[in-house]
Parts: structure tokens; C-alpha cells; sequence
């Protein structure tokens, strides 16, 4: 799993654990399948894409920049040297 990927869903189950949810209350609270969190949450899915990423925050009542405001995010290496 990519570091980003890996930073993100790291996120979005603390965000979860904070909250006292599982990813199927992140599913139904967000409007997705919780089929979608799920392939979130697997090692196997490479890549997440923004739309999705937005939905589960609308979900957690967060703005973009609350969810990124974090110093995982800010730690993470350049991809581009």
C-alpha cells in the first residue's frame, strides 16, 4: 500500500475510533455502499480517489482541510524530487 493511501485510511479509521463508528456507520452516515469503505480500508486497492474521499468527509461533517490538516499529512514524503 502506497504511503498515501496508507495516511489516508489510517485517517479516516481514526476519525471512526474517535467517534465510536465502524466503517459500516461511515458507509451509511456518507450516502456509499458499505462496500466502498470496505475497498477503502483493503490492502489491495492501490488507489483512493478525491470524490470518495470528500463523501466520507461530507459524512463526518469535515471540510477537505480539516481532513488533511494533520501532521501524517504533512510528514509524507515528495513524490516528485
Amino acid at each position: 500500500m502506497s504511503e498515501v493511501k496508507n495516511a489516508v485510511v489510517d485517517r479516516f479509521k481514526e476519525l471512526c475510533k474517535e467517534r465510536g463508528i465502524a466503517a459500516n456507520e461511515l458507509a451509511n452516515i456518507s450516502g456509499v455502499t458499505p462496500s466502498t469503505v470496505y475497498s477503502l480500508f483493503s490492502e489491495s486497492r492501490n488507489n483512493v480517489s478525491i470524490t470518495t474521499i470528500k463523501i466520507l468527509c461530507d459524512g463526518l461533517g469535515l471540510t477537505l482541510g480539516e481532513f488533511f490538516c494533520t501532521e501524517k499529512f504533512d510528514k509524507l514524503e515528495q513524490e516528485i524530487k
